[in-house]
């Protein structure tokens, strides 16, 4: 690990008392507030957080998890076709904290958005998604649809 600190590594604004924390965070490459979440309208979704989401298949079906602990069923949108996903939504805090009462901030606040190009076609009519222990599941039947079918000739 590199040892040196640049000057604007170190937030200059901290009383001494915390000089020596920022110190060794900027050493490790963190920073006392990693990001902030910043407020947006309804319609805007270039600033959303994005969710991470682990993708695996079954014989039958194509699964999506996500952790997205916190957030309310009805505040999660999940769309569908049969060659992708796109799932939107809103993580909203429970109570209010000023900026300068954080020592750390590193989880996410606000909107969240994620959208997934398919490694198969799915059945979109029959996927379902459920939140269980903070885990959004969106399972999706795959699509067998052969590309082409042998046609037996027959005499008449």
């Amino acid at each position: 690990m590199n040892e040196e600190i640049k000057k604007e590594d170190v937030d200059m604004e901290v009383d001494g008392d915390n000089a020596e924390v920022e110190i060794q965070l900027a050493k490790s490459g963190s920073s006392v507030k990693e990001r902030k979440a910043k407020s947006v309208s309804d319609d805007e979704y270039d600033d959303d957080g994005q969710l991470t989401i682990d993708v695996y298949q079954s014989p039958d079906e194509i699964i999506l998890e996500s952790p997205i602990a916190g957030v309310r069923p009805e505040d999660v949108d999940v769309s569908i076709t049969n060659e992708s996903v796109t799932i939107k939504g809103k993580r909203e805090h429970e109570r209010r904290v000023r900026d300068d009462d954080y020592f750390y901030q590193e989880c996410y606040w606000g909107r969240f958005s994620r959208s997934i190009i398919l490694p198969q076609e799915v059945d979109a009519e029959r996927s379902e998604a459920f939140i269980k222990n903070g885990v959004l599941t969106v399972r999706m039947p795959k699509l067998n649809r052969q590309r082409s079918k042998k046609l037996h000739v027959k005499s008449e």
